[in-house]
């Protein structure tokens, strides 16, 4: 199979390292403070960098003695420069901790723990430490990829083999959708004609829809055109820019396992549903993730940033920056601590300060059949919420569960609750991909009279086009029928209060799931 040229087992071995380590909410308690299991990264915690410098500086302070007290060290990564950005687009600043190499004063120079410094921070000060956070781990999952069921949170446990197969004796619950033919990816047939895509509008322009994502491969249907897929601030490129990329390689990683990465195609898969929505719209494709589906928090976080100053920048002088009305996030993880604001205040605040330009937020409810708040997609005013968020007049956030293709019930992996804000298609669902070969083959093959005959090849997608499940792709079909129904917006944006109203019609002319009663 096609790799990246140059590319060897040291690349494949070290890209496939899990990210992240599972949180022990038992460890280090502190009382007022109920935390709840998360993937994070044990070396790093994120300071939210806001103009009460006195407070930061003092919750700095608190950070560097909780460090001290377990013999560690803590280095804050405080950039030359902000990547171009403005004073109005939040910040972060990631602080590293690390074993100095010869063990002082403290209990322990064992392998920092970010959850440890927190917890004793909270406890010297005495304060939630609004500003500071563990450095989360996002996923971007199509069904199959909970990362709560594995021992493994993002592969699986036996890398050779799998330890649940979905076999002969038949799926049951979720699993169903991991089925050829029931909802997992397979290639498919597509026997219509392309989106029909009218000239561009007289007065104004294109609606723009931003994803942040795997990226955009080559399909016919998503030319360079429509898909804008390399951007920067300043000569800064937003987002990843490295061969590794898992709409261009299908297997980068899986131990020459001769199946296709989890999540390459993702990104495309996304842009052609969001084709077949808003036929007229131009697509922001970015890159923030690679073939496995996970993406660090602060890359996620600097990526956001930057695509909100281009949103700024171009709300403020039309020839600058980049336009965006719809911002799609497939993706998502869960907060330790998701309740009375003790959440990652610069995921709220950038995401806020998006909103407040104009720009649509839609947002993945993911896919582990559960009812605990996700985040980014549960940061918003949802009825009963306890997470401290205002209800504003901006423009909205979505958060979107999946249906089954009857639209009558909500598919069994989508996640659930009142911060889900709409359900919409998202098993089955048909779309484009990246002309992929993967390594299963056909099962059967007969030729006869000069004739290549075989069975179905659940790996090869040269047809351009597959069937797949999950919030993921519910998510941009939502943000598709938003940017359709706003058609041609001014050059500068649409006004929040208009970017409100179009959401509320989208929403009200979704399915509508049946509910038992």
């Amino acid at each position: 199979m096609e790799q990246p040229e140059g590319w060897t087992w040291q690349d494949r071995a070290e890209g496939s390292i899990r990210r992240g380590t599972a949180l022990d909410p038992n460890v280090e308690r502190v009382d007022g403070i109920r935390a709840f299991p998360t993937a994070y990264l044990p070396e790093r915690l994120l300071i939210t960098h806001d103009d009460d410098n006195g407070a930061y500086d003092r919750e700095v302070k608190t950070l560097h003695e909780a460090a001290a007290s377990f013999g560690w060290q803590l280095i804050l990564d405080e950039p030359a420069q902000r990547r171009g950005l403005t004073a109005e687009i939040p910040w972060f600043v990631r602080a590293r901790l690390t074993t100095p190499d010869d063990a002082g004063s403290g209990e322990s120079p064992v392998a920092p723990d970010a959850w440890r410094v927190l917890q004793r921070a909270r406890r010297i000060s005495r304060s939630p430490m609004p500003r500071t956070s563990l450095e989360h781990v996002l996923s971007i999952d199509p069904v199959g990829l909970n990362p709560f069921t594995r021992t493994n949170p993002f592969t699986r446990t036996n890398p050779f083999t799998r330890t649940n197969p979905v076999g002969a004796g038949g799926a049951a619950g979720s699993e169903d959708y991991l089925q050829p033919g029931r909802g997992a990816r397979q290639p498919v047939s597509w026997l219509g004609p392309a989106p029909l895509r009218g000239p561009a509008p007289r007065k104004g322009r294109r609606t723009v829809v931003a994803v942040l994502d795997t990226g955009c491969g080559v399909h016919e249907w998503l030319p360079d055109d429509i898909v804008t897929k390399h951007v920067d601030v300043d000569g800064v490129p937003v987002g990843l820019t490295d061969d590794a990329d898992p709409e261009r390689y299908p297997d980068l990683y899986g131990q020459l396992d001769g199946e296709i990465d989890a999540v390459a195609g993702h990104g495309t898969f996304i842009a052609g549903v969001i084709r077949q929505a808003a036929p007229d719209a131009d697509i922001l494709s970015i890159r923030i993730a690679g073939a496995l589906g996970v993406v660090d928090e602060s890359t996620f976080l600097d990526t956001l940033a930057q695509v909100v100053e281009l949103l700024r920048r171009h709300r403020e002088n039309p020839r600058t920056g980049h336009p965006i009305d719809v911002l799609n996030l497939s993706l998502g993880y869960y907060h330790e601590t998701p309740t009375d604001g003790l959440f990652s205040l610069t995921l709220n605040a950038l995401l806020t300060r998006a909103r407040e330009l104009g720009c649509v937020v839609v947002c993945s409810a993911g896919n582990d059949a559960i009812d605990r708040p996700s985040f980014p997609a549960s940061l918003w005013a949802w009825p009963g919420a306890d997470n401290g968020i205002p209800r504003d007049d901006d423009a909205p956030l979505v958060s979107v569960g999946a249906l089954n293709p009857s639209s009558c019930s909500v598919a069994l992996f989508s996640n659930v609750g009142p911060w889900v804000r709409v359900y919409a298609p998202g098993a089955a669902v048909v779309s484009t991909s990246p002309a992929f070969v993967g390594g299963e083959q056909a099962s059967s093959r007969a030729d006869f009279a000069g004739l290549s005959r075989e069975t179905l090849d659940p790996d090869d997608y040269r047809g351009g086009f597959a069937v797949w499940s999950g919030t993921s792709f519910a998510a941009p079909y939502v943000a598709g029928r938003i940017a359709a129904q706003l058609g041609a917006v001014p050059l500068s944006g649409v006004k929040t209060s208009t970017a409100a109203e179009v959401v509320k019609k989208v929403l009200e002319g979704l399915p509508t799931p049946v509910v038992q009663g």
